[in-house]
């Protein structure tokens, strides 16, 4: 396919003030994913409404997804929310709230002050991964997938698996955003007892738990964040393992039900090119 997913994340969302121009998409792989974007009610948020159809981004996913065999349909769409930063799974659907969209790169641009990363990646990474992340939700409900502990930190895992099957590039920059924008999160707020009491995992320890798994499967491409202490020497030697536990789960509870065929088709694709400039 001549466009690449995480391209088209990186320049519609990093720089969606610009107008794109709209690529023709390639012949659609239907399956049980169905794809809305929703009218945006805050004009501020109709900038990223349209880059987000010009550059075909839900479009894209569906097809991402297509090896995937769900017994029920999906429905993934974005959609204002009344002002509320959110993006969730429920009742068969994942939404994508364009607050959301709008926060993360509010955020991401705290975190490039660091010139650890470009904007372009730290919009990239946390963007793909909240989808992947509400995307694991769907999966263990639709495919009934048993759970030991906690759901969201099940969701966490699947999402980060995911982002590092599709080459080290892609890792690198999809897995970096994501784990910058948890330790940004923890940067500027203090946890308190409705934050220990959450079901999701506090951000200082989402960040470590991204970079674990990541380190896991890739020691040497994410060898300098283990030099700049992000990982701390004790839990280093478990990353190996966290990472082979994960890979087992997919493999044994989810495999089955992913058409091979079309799982090579969607790995042979190039998932990552250069900003085109539009």
């Amino acid at each position: 396919m001549a466009r690449a997913i995480l391209a088209i994340f990186i320049v519609s969302l990093a720089a969606w003030a610009s107008p794109a121009v709209g690529q023709t998409p390639a012949a659609p792989v239907f399956g049980h994913v169905r794809i809305s974007y929703g009218e945006p009610k805050d004009p501020a948020h109709r900038p990223i409404y349209e880059r987000l159809q010009k550059r075909y981004v839900l479009e894209d996913f569906r097809d991402f997804l297509s090896p995937l065999r769900l017994p029920q349909p999906l429905t993934i769409k974005t959609e204002s929310c009344g002002g509320v930063v959110n993006a969730y799974y429920s009742n068969q659907t994942v939404t994508i709230c364009y607050e959301y969209v709008a926060w993360i790169r509010e955020v991401a641009q705290k975190v490039t002050l660091s010139n650890e990363i470009t904007l372009e990646d730290a919009v990239v990474g946390p963007f793909v991964d909240v989808l992947l992340h509400e995307v694991a939700h769907a999966i263990f409900d639709l495919l009934k997938i048993p759970i030991f502990g906690r759901e969201e930190d099940a969701a966490d895992q699947l999402a980060a698996f995911i982002l590092l099957q599709f080459g080290n590039e892609a890792a690198r920059r999809t897995i970096s955003g994501a784990a910058l924008l948890f330790r940004q999160m923890a940067i500027e707020r203090e946890p308190g007892t409705a934050d220990f009491a959450s079901v999701h995992g506090l951000p200082d320890q989402r960040f470590v738990n991204v970079l674990c798994i990541a380190y896991g499967a890739e020691p040497k491409l994410f060898a300098d964040f283990v030099k700049q202490g992000f990982l701390p020497p004790h839990r280093i030697g478990h990353c190996r393992w966290e990472y082979l536990q994960i890979a087992h789960a997919f493999k044994t509870l989810i495999g089955p039900h992913v058409d091979p065929l079309l799982q090579e088709r969607v790995k042979g694709r190039q998932w990552l090119r250069a900003d085109d400039g539009k």
